[in-house]
């Protein structure tokens, strides 16, 4: 795009810095330019996928109706500008949260809240995701699970910010429901689950839901809405065979769970995972088409490049594991080659990994 003398005017708007609390720390500067005139641009398509000129209050309209997916400096220049597209400046672009008091709190697609407690989850990922749903119906907080009573203590003055109806659990993994039930009792609100989760999770700790009503999820349940579109449930096994995820009906946006990780990767292991399911359920989400998949561990994103790109990685994963078994290799040699670049403390979960291509690959009768 040329600029040369179109340019009447640049403002400078303000800087932002990513919050301490995420592993990857960008110090960003904003600007507007003021144009004589518009000018014909081409974007590179590996950089932007859709790029067009739209006015600061029509781009505010697209915010408010779930179709734009940004970070909260992002956010808050959307909001300025819609309102006051004359602005010179915009202070304190910084994202800030009483963290003395609260976990850090995000609203990247409109009234989709990310509450980001730090978990006893595996590393390199150090918090799980709760995101609070629910705007034309009951609020639904999903995976709720601080790390230790002080994080239950910042997790619980948060979620009163906005208020809580209900809880919901995506699956049983210990880093998605611990604290959870404490807090359906202290907030006296029902739980849901699938029915999987809840017989696991009675049988791992009997009497775990005393005094807590439980209602059972599957396939199709309409829980609450978002913007006026229904909420619905969609069954996702293969990490855990009654995981299950939410997304509105014109699939906005899709809540993951444990199916990809924005930070680390996924272990499909113990009973409850199967990695034919596993395979299946990514292509049953791709073919969905979500525009924007929220993980549990990580930030949302626009697309399905993710998941192809899961599923790819995981494909070549069961190769190696093939190709290494007719060699004659054992578990561990194909372990310790596959995974060598791996921080070794993770390779308990890499090693069950591999023993569930094995499963699949006899179950194809390919081995």
């Amino acid at each position: 795009m040329e600029l040369n003398g179109n340019v009447q005017q640049i403002d400078y708007l303000g800087l932002a810095v990513t919050p301490d609390f995420n592993p990857f720390r960008f110090a960003t500067h904003f600007y507007r330019f003021r144009l004589k005139e518009k000018c014909a641009f081409v974007v590179d398509k590996n950089e932007v996928h859709l790029a067009h000129w739209m006015s600061s209050a029509e781009l505010l309209k697209q915010y408010d109706k779930g179709l734009v997916l940004a970070v909260p400096p992002v956010i808050k220049i959307i909001t300025t500008l819609g309102t006051n597209p004359d602005v010179q400046s915009i202070p304190d672009l910084n994202f800030d949260y009483d963290k003395d008091n609260h976990v850090p709190y995000i609203e990247s697609l409109k009234s989709v809240r990310q509450l980001m407690p730090l978990s006893n989850t595996l590393p390199p990922a150090t918090r799980t995701n709760s995101f609070l749903i629910g705007d034309n119906g009951p609020k639904i907080l999903v995976d709720p699970s601080p790390k230790d009573e002080d994080e239950y203590r910042k997790l619980k003055n948060t979620a009163k910010l906005f208020g809580i109806d209900k809880i919901l659990l995506s699956h049983h993994h210990p880093d998605h429901h611990e604290r959870s039930v404490e807090l359906a009792r202290e907030f006296k609100v029902p739980m849901m689950m699938s029915l999987d989760t809840c017989d696991r999770l009675t049988k791992i700790i009997p009497g775990y839901f005393e005094s807590v009503d439980i209602e059972i999820l599957k396939e199709g349940d309409v829980i609450t809405q978002w913007l006026g579109r229904n909420v619905i449930i969609h069954e996702v096994p293969g990490h855990d065979e009654g995981q299950i995820a939410l997304a509105p009906e014109d699939m906005s946006w899709f809540l993951a769970g444990d199916l990809f990780q924005g930070v680390g990767t996924v272990v499909i292991g113990d009973d409850e995972g199967d990695m034919t399911k596993y395979f299946n359920t990514l292509e049953k989400v791709i073919a969905l088409k979500p525009r924007v998949l929220f993980p549990s561990h990580g930030i949302g994103l626009g697309g399905t490049n993710i998941l192809k790109n899961t599923l790819e990685h995981r494909r070549m994963r069961e190769k190696q594991v093939l190709s290494f078994q007719q060699e004659g290799k054992t578990e561990e040699e194909m372990l310790a080659i596959m995974y060598a670049e791996v921080d070794k403390r993770l390779w308990p979960f890499a090693l069950k990994n591999i023993r569930k291509h094995l499963e699949k690959l006899k179950t194809e009768n390919l081995i």
